[in-house]
């Protein structure tokens, strides 16, 4: 998908929350000045009138907007968009009062004062929420390969380092010239296939395009664009794009100093993501405080029957190649990853670009039988009822991962994964996912997994996520989850 900027996001989901909180601030300040220090909202009328002006400032946040180029306003240019913003909110909430004849329990000094306190407060807060995020930004850096003719590379990388979020790791030329391998100390290489697969195989936010300013065009920039598209990479241009070209989602953004058309296999907005997110935190809040008490009876019988930590940690990949921690209950023994190896013969997954088998032995008390022959283990209990995924809830948390996305691959994995699996990193990894409630979670195929989490990627809604933790809980409580 397009990644809209998710340090932008946050940023516009702060401010718009700054100013949802400030508005209901300031109308109580302005209350207690002409009623003394009672509340509010335990008055019917007050309460009316208090989510009147939450309503009129949802209706400006969508309708109008008062966020665009927040970061760069100075102290005036803000002190007059926000009043803007309060005279937008204002006209709208007396406008409807006065269609619903309710203007009769407004008292004009205390929305007067409330309105003077809204853009003192909000002003303020803005500021110092500025402040904090220009404090963050340097450490947010967005991972950048550069592809570009050694001709334009100096004003290319000066142009591009000017935005101190961006961080150029790696160099491809496209008039392949070879006197140099390095600039700058950041490796430059032509484009081959071996390189092409280890641009991929590295952490990727963005690749960006800086073709010749003389309009001269190559065949192998297009091919290149072609595959970073469908291995889920968002490509900027900087000048031209080429006539031909699968270009499904494409916007104008700025990089740096530059205007770069960036194109990649589905765009999102900002609400969605805003609103995926928000789940995200409600979900694994909820999560956490289960896992919490699972830990109470879960602990103890991990101890028990295998003596070691009772979490298991391991580096992952997460979204556009990141490598983040993950965690889970342990339920295998601590020996697992070195006996991997000799069990490789029995991967059901053909092409090993995953591992599973039947009566995995590494699982704890596996050696344990039912009647039926089938393993009955602690580790294997939890397994079956996902009760060792509860603590990835924190993952979600931190941001590293999704309630809903892809399941996230090992290093080893992903270092075979070829162009088209990478898609599968477009989005961020989760818990759940498509094919694991779809009734194929027993799936061996990999690509049949891929064209799944592709398919999932380019349908992707906040109503397709909600459906798969709907079947997701169901799936778990029948059973039917892969142990």
């Amino acid at each position: 998908m397009i990644r809209r900027s998710t340090t932008g996001l946050m940023k516009h989901a702060d401010f718009i929350l700054i100013d949802l909180i400030c508005m209901q601030a300031s109308f109580v300040i302005a209350y207690w000045l002409f009623h003394g220090f009672l509340n509010p909202y335990a008055n019917e009328a007050f309460q009316f009138q208090a989510a009147v002006l939450a309503a009129a400032q949802l209706v400006v946040i969508v309708f109008i907007g008062n966020y665009s180029g927040i970061l760069k306003r100075g102290r005036i240019d803000e002190a007059i968009a926000v009043i803007k913003y309060m005279i937008s909110v204002f006209l709208i909430a007396l406008v409807y009062l006065f269609i619903v004849h309710e203007t009769g329990i407004v008292s004009r000094l205390q929305y007067g004062f409330t309105a003077v306190l809204f853009v003192l407060l909000s002003w303020t807060f803005r500021f110092l929420n500025k402040n904090r995020i220009n404090a963050q930004i340097v450490k947010k850096t967005r991972h950048i390969v550069l592809i570009t003719i050694k001709k334009m590379l100096p004003q290319a990388m000066e142009k591009i380092c000017s935005d101190k979020a961006c961080s150029v790791q790696r160099i491809f030329l496209l008039d392949r010239k070879k006197d140099i391998s390095e600039y700058e100390g950041i490796p430059v290489h032509s484009l081959n296939g071996k390189n092409t697969k280890d641009l991929v195989q590295n952490w990727v936010d963005e690749a960006v395009v800086v073709p010749p300013e003389n309009g001269e065009t190559y065949k192998e920039l297009t091919d290149l664009t072609e595959q970073l598209i469908n291995a889920g990479i968002v490509v900027s241009y900087v000048v031209d794009v080429p006539d031909s070209g699968n270009w499904t989602a494409a916007q104008v953004n700025t990089l740096g100093n530059y205007k770069v058309f960036t194109t990649s296999l589905r765009s999102v907005s900002m609400w969605e993501l805003a609103l995926k997110r928000a789940i995200d935190i409600i979900g694994s809040l909820v999560g956490c405080l289960i896992t919490g008490i699972l830990y109470i009876f879960v602990a103890p019988l991990i101890r028990f029957k295998s003596p070691g930590s009772v979490f298991f940690t391991q580096e992952r990949i997460g979204q556009n190649g990141k490598p983040f921690t993950m965690h889970k209950f342990r339920t295998m023994y601590p020996d697992a990853e070195d006996r991997k190896p000799s069990l490789m013969s029995q991967n059901k997954v053909k092409s090993n670009m995953m591992f599973k088998m039947d009566d995995d032995p590494r699982i704890i008390g596996s050696e344990k039988k039912d009647r039926h022959g089938k393993a009955c283990g602690i580790g294997n209990i939890l397994r079956a009822y996902s009760l060792d995924e509860f603590p990835q809830f924190l993952d979600v948390l931190r941001g590293d991962m999704s309630l809903v996305g892809w399941r996230p691959c090992t290093m080893e994995e992903w270092e075979n994964y070829n162009m088209e699996h990478r898609i599968r990193a477009s989005m961020k990894p989760g818990i759940t996912g498509i094919w694991q409630v779809s009734g194929r979670s027993n799936l061996t195929d990999f690509d049949e997994v891929v064209k799944m989490d592709r398919e999932y990627i380019e349908n992707w809604s906040i109503g397709l996520d909600l459906r798969i933790l709907i079947k997701t809980v169901w799936v778990v409580m029948t059973r039917k989850g892969a142990a």
